[in-house]
């Protein structure tokens, strides 16, 4: 669990020093940075999504996954969340005032930081091996993006380090039972799967799209089914 540790106090971390630089930037810049990121996420999104080597599965994946999460309807579930950490923040000050989004904050930050290639792959990694490196490497990156959505979005981005230490540390836990089916092609398409959410997210983030991604994030984890159903 270290590398998750790290992690999630790298996000911590970050948003005490965006906290502190918040109010200093004009919201011209702010626009133009959250712009600049969203177009990041979409590059980094579609490197990862690169990597599916079943084109069909990946489908299959995303389809059942938009269902499941639909039935369960897991945004509106994590939007609940938002709010309810927004109004116990932000109980007796003025919401419009100081512009503060903790919802919006505390949803978009957790989606980005749970569901890239990184965090899967980091988690599978420190789980089955021991090896860190990539989860400490992304806290390096995680800890830098969280100092520009926390100045841009507000405090509602620290509550995401809740969200990355329960996402990360259950795919580490749970890694030790799974590393027989977890063959490098069931990585690769769960990788694949989360770099398409990651894409829609960065489109969502340029206000070109509007897509529930995390009605979607089900889809992550139907991969590892396929693996144990044997079809790859």
């Amino acid at each position: 669990m270290l590398g998750t540790i790290v992690n999630s106090l790298a996000i911590v971390l970050g948003c005490v020093i965006g906290l502190l630089v918040k109010g200093r930037v004009s919201q011209k810049i702010s626009d133009t940075i959250m712009n600049g990121l969203a177009l990041c996420v979409v590059y980094i999104g579609i490197s990862g999504a690169l990597k599916g080597e079943n084109t069909l599965l990946t489908i299959i994946c995303v389809a059942l996954g938009a269902l499941i999460g639909e039935l369960i309807d897991i945004d509106k579930w994590l939007n609940n969340l938002g709010e309810k950490i927004e109004l116990k923040v932000n109980k007796g000050k003025d919401k419009e005032k100081e512009n503060i989004s903790i919802s919006q904050g505390f949803v978009s930050a957790s989606l980005i930081f749970c569901i890239g290639a990184m965090s899967i792959v980091g988690s599978l990694q420190s789980g089955l091996t021991g090896n860190h490196e990539t989860l400490l490497a992304k806290s390096v990156i995680d800890g830098i993006t969280s100092i520009i959505f926390t100045a841009t979005l507000g405090i509602g981005v620290i509550f995401s380090s809740i969200s990355v230490f329960i996402y990360q540390g259950i795919i580490t836990l749970g890694a030790s039972f799974l590393s027989n089916i977890l063959s490098d092609a069931v990585i690769n398409s769960m990788t694949c799967v989360g770099s398409l959410l990651i894409i829609g997210l960065g489109l969502n983030i340029l206000k070109a799209t509007n897509i529930k991604i995390a009605n979607l994030l089900p889809a992550v984890f139907l991969p590892i089914i396929a693996g144990i159903l044997g079809i790859i």
